[in-house]
Formats: C-alpha cells, sequence, structure tokens
C-alpha cells in the first residue's frame, strides 16, 4: 500500500509550471540582451565559452530537485503490515442517475457535477461504512461494489458521465433491483440506499421496487437533483454546446424535478426525500438519520504500519540542487576541443 503522509504538500508541484514558464521568458531576455550588447561574431570574442545548453541544463537540475524535495516533503509511505480488524457500521449504496436530464444546468454547474461533488463529501464524511455505486439511466449497473475502499470510491467518482451508460431513460426501479442483489445479508446489521436522481422515471416501478427493498431490511432514501420549474437539457459535441436536447416537433424539452415521485419512492422504502440545493445536496440529513441504526460487525484487511520513504527522494532532491548551483554556465576546454556544448 503506497501512500503520502503529507498530500497538501503535493500542492507545490503547481509552481513547476510556473517556473518553466519563467525560465523561457528568462532565456528570451537574456537573449535579447546579448543581441543589444553586440552582434553573434562579436559576442563569440567576448563570451567564447558560454554555454546556452549548460544554462539549460542547470534549470532541469534544479527543477528535478524541486520536485524530488516536494516529494520528499510530502512523505512517501509503503504499508508493510496487513492486519484484519473489525469495523462498525452499515452498508450503504448510492445509485446516481446518469441520464441525460441530469446535464440540466438548474444547480450549479449541472445536476450530475452537484451529485459528484457532493458524493465527495460524503466519501469523505464516512468513518467505517461500508459504501458501493451504482449508476443507471436506461439499465443499472454497478459502478463500485460494497467496499471500505474509499480511496477507490473516489477514483470511480471522477469516471461518472452521462455517456457512460448507451440506453438512455431513468429507469429507478431497476436501480432498487440492483441494489437489493448487491447487499451482503449475512453480515446482518441496517443496510441504506440513496437514490440521487431528478425523479423523471419513464421505465418502471419504482414504488413497488422500494418496497420490496424494505421487506429485505433496506430503507430507501432520495435525493432529488433539480428543480421544479426545471431547465432545458444542454447538447454537446467535441466539448462545446451546440444547443438544446429537441422533441420531434422541434420543441426544447425542459427536464423538471419529480418531487412527488421521489417522495413517494422515500415514503414507500421507510426513508426520506430531500431536494438538493447548491449549497446542501442533502447527504448531512440522510447521514445523521442513519447514524442511529445499529451497525453491523465486520472484518476488514487493513495496513498498520508504513514505512517512511522520503530519505530517498531528499537524498536525490540535494544532489541534484547541489548540481545546478555549481554547473558552470561556460563549456570545459575538453568540451570545447569536441563542440559538444553547441548543438
Amino acid at each position: 500500500m503506497f501512500r503520502f503522509e503529507h498530500t497538501g504538500v503535493l500542492w507545490g508541484l503547481v509552481l513547476i509550471p510556473i517556473m518553466m514558464l519563467l525560465f523561457f521568458f528568462v532565456k528570451k531576455w537574456r537573449a535579447k540582451a546579448r543581441q543589444r550588447f553586440a552582434d553573434p561574431e562579436l559576442l563569440n570574442h567576448i563570451m567564447p565559452r558560454y554555454s546556452n545548453l549548460k544554462f539549460r541544463l542547470k534549470f532541469i537540475f534544479f527543477l528535478i530537485g524541486y520536485t524530488l524535495l516536494v516529494i520528499g516533503i510530502a512523505n512517501p509511505q509503503l504499508g508493510t503490515k496487513l492486519e484484519e480488524v473489525k469495523r462498525e457500521g452499515i452498508d450503504l449504496i448510492v445509485a446516481i442517475d446518469v441520464s441525460n436530464s441530469m446535464k440540466a444546468e438548474d444547480l450549479s454547474p449541472n445536476r450530475l457535477e452537484r451529485a459528484k461533488r457532493a458524493m465527495l463529501q460524503l466519501v469523505g464524511d464516512l468513518k467505517s461504512d461500508r459504501l458501493g455505486i451504482i449508476v443507471f439511466a436506461g439499465q443499472a449497473y454497478t459502478q463500485l461494489p460494497i467496499t471500505t475502499d474509499y480511496a477507490a470510491a473516489k477514483l470511480f467518482l471522477g469516471t461518472i458521465d452521462t455517456d457512460m451508460i448507451p440506453t438512455q431513460g431513468t429507469a429507478i426501479g431497476a436501480a432498487i433491483d440492483l441494489a437489493i442483489e448487491s447487499f451482503d445479508y449475512e453480515q446482518g446489521g441496517n443496510k441504506a440506499l440513496i437514490i440521487v436522481t431528478d425523479g423523471e422515471n419513464h421505465e418502471d416501478d419504482a414504488i413497488a421496487s422500494a418496497e420490496e427493498a424494505l421487506k429485505k431490511g433496506i430503507k430507501v432514501f432520495t435525493i432529488g437533483m433539480g428543480t421544479p420549474n426545471g431547465a432545458p437539457i444542454p447538447v454537446f459535441k467535441r466539448g462545446k454546446q451546440i444547443g438544446y436536447r429537441q422533441d420531434n416537433s422541434g420543441n426544447t424539452i425542459v427536464s423538471s424535478l419529480n418531487e412527488q415521485m421521489l417522495g413517494e419512492i422515500a415514503a414507500s422504502g421507510d426513508g426520506m426525500y430531500i431536494r438538493a440545493t447548491n449549497a446542501n445536496a442533502g447527504f448531512d440529513q440522510i447521514l445523521d438519520e442513519l447514524s442511529g441504526l445499529e451497525k453491523s460487525e465486520y472484518e476488514s484487511q487493513v495496513y498498520t504500519d508504513y514505512e517512511d520513504r522520503f530519505q530517498f527522494f531528499i537524498g536525490a532532491s540535494l544532489l541534484f540542487l547541489i548540481l545546478s548551483i555549481i554547473l558552470s554556465e561556460r563549456k570545459s576546454k575538453i568540451s570545447e576541443k569536441v563542440n559538444l556544448f553547441d548543438i
């Protein structure tokens, strides 16, 4: 298992492209300054041993040294001891609607992106609960099986988009049915399903599916993404918006939040319905509700010991930084004879 102890330090790597840009401007400025000082032939007599290549090499050494230094300060660590530990928590599955209507922009920046950002915060708030992710449109698929690997959950969240399921539609019932099949019933304990959607269900009987989930001991919660007034659905081509989705008559389609449907699904699943806003997506209220439920005990493998590896990076960093300092911008006598640095 590999990790960084101080991940915030890695933001220092953002300075690298800025340094490269500054180096480019300094290099151009120096070249113009030399041109103003003397013509190239005279300059070769005045500075016969100056090497442009060594000037670039000094900067490359500095850049490598700086990069290694940032990584070293962040302290890369390797897990060395894997142990079975007992944890208590609930099993939670989040089903996210990825139909085209989730691109509507009545939430900022759009419904789907708002849901994904709220999900990232949810994953960060989880402690010992197990999490699974389902995506659905006209069909439902498991994006992440139930796990305690929150890093994997964040990784898979980044890949979610409306083009990942070819069959369009909003089959909420299919998502609930898949969640029922995905839970581990041998462990016992409480289970919950959170459905994140605009509620435009056109495919199946989601209420009947929610009732079946409740019989299995699964509470069903719903989060409505969008507004009752709705918004048009943007159409993109090669990353650029080219208009809005239209019906067969050429009229712009307005996608509206179906709060009645989502309220009925939540009531049938003994859960609650919450409408998301730009300020609050509703996951916090649901987690508060779930915190009072009985937790199940399960075993999980975790790394308990980590070994620091910063020494290698700091040592290599110092080497490159020293090289960048001591390397002269002048050609050596040998290189001058073989013309090595004037390539």
